[in-house]
């Protein structure tokens, strides 16, 4: 190899190294500006502990959902159904309670101690279903993943209003037991844990994800698919496989952030949740991740859900009203994704 040619390699292997740090390190830097640019701007009552423990507990939702979505787009899909999803699964844990409460068989039988715990498994059990059946769909039917979770979107929507006869469902503070802790202050006599339990359960599931991707042959292959499909399959994936087992992950997480949901407002609602799915697409794509599919990462979207929560956060104590934050989420989007779009042409 000539002097030139080494030091072209060099100079290539150096942007390579140059980009994957700013792919990793950016993402934190924006998070680190955003929140510096509101501690200046914003009255005092932003930077105070309990904010933070607030901004805290309003990404738990957001971040969850996108821990599914991050497998998902690295995958090469895309799930419009997360919102529908969220407000299924807080459907399905209300009326559980409900019919618990109302008829008491679950008491009778000796379990009744057990009803939260069964209907917090059947919501986010019912958030999984609808995630495999959005995979079998995609993998046996060989249609688009926006058209199939566009159609998912509308049918699990509907179909929790009809579960909920079109109106929430109210539940008895008696019945909630542990479910409306979740994600509520911390006592002061548990400071020590610092942030209530569902944000402490975020942070186990973003560990788990994360060492999903990276250490294990379902991770190694997801980002295969992602990269090249047609690739992954010559070199022996099994992506139908991979494909269904990302969707039901993502459906799983979804169900998740539906318990999460159902804990903050301790009733079932329909109606919630509606244009989620776009929040929780934005935090991935502001993390990093690229809707051609192939990249992500975990971290990445959780810094860039915390940077949607902490613009909303900023905003509201500045008292600026709903219909600005929504443009700046907005822009917020095209931007993270015109970004990704300069990246791609860049490295080709």
């Amino acid at each position: 190899m000539s002097e030139e040619q080494f030091k072209v390699k060099a100079a290539g292997e150096t942007n390579s190294n140059w980009r994957r740090w700013l792919n990793t390190l950016g993402p934190l830097l924006a998070l680190l500006l955003v929140y510096m640019i509101f501690a200046a701007i914003a009255p005092a009552s932003f930077r105070t502990t309990r904010n933070l423990e607030m901004i805290g507990r309003q990404t738990t939702i957001v971040a969850i959902a996108a821990l599914g979505m991050t497998l998902v787009i690295i995958a090469g899909g895309i799930d419009l159904s997360v919102g529908s999803v969220v407000a299924l699964s807080t459907v399905v844990i209300a009326w559980l309670l409900q019919k618990s409460g109302m008829s008491g068989v679950l008491a009778n039988m000796g379990c009744g101690g057990l009803s939260p715990w069964i209907a917090a498994m059947m919501g986010v059990g019912a958030g999984a279903f609808c995630g495999f059946v959005s995979g079998a769909l995609i993998t046996r039917l060989k249609v688009l993943p926006f058209i199939v979770t566009l159609g998912m979107m509308l049918v699990v929507r509907g179909a929790a209003k009809g579960i909920g006869r079109e109106q929430k469902i109210d539940i008895e503070p008696g019945l909630l037991k542990w479910l409306d802790e979740l994600l509520a202050s911390v006592p002061k006599e548990h400071s020590w844990m610092l942030v209530p339990v569902g944000v402490w359960i975020l942070i186990i599931l973003a560990v788990v994800t994360a060492g999903l991707l990276r250490y294990t042959r379902l991770g190694r292959h997801i980002f295969a698919i992602g990269s090249n499909e047609q690739t992954a399959r010559l070199c022996g994936v099994a992506v139908e496989r991979v494909k269904l087992s990302v969707y039901t992950l993502g459906g799983l997480f979804a169900g998740l952030a539906g318990l999460m949901q159902f804990s903050r407002l301790t009733v079932g609602d329909p109606t919630v949740a509606v244009g989620l799915e776009l929040d929780v697409i934005a935090a991935v794509v502001i993390g990093g991740g690229s809707l051609s599919g192939g990249e992500g990462s975990v971290l990445g979207t959780m810094v860039g859900a915390l940077i949607m929560t902490v613009i909303a956060s900023g905003c509201t104590q500045m008292g600026m009203p709903n219909w600005v934050q929504e443009i700046i989420t907005g822009a917020i989007i095209v931007v993270a994704v015109a970004l990704d779009r300069l990246r791609h042409r860049r490295s080709v």
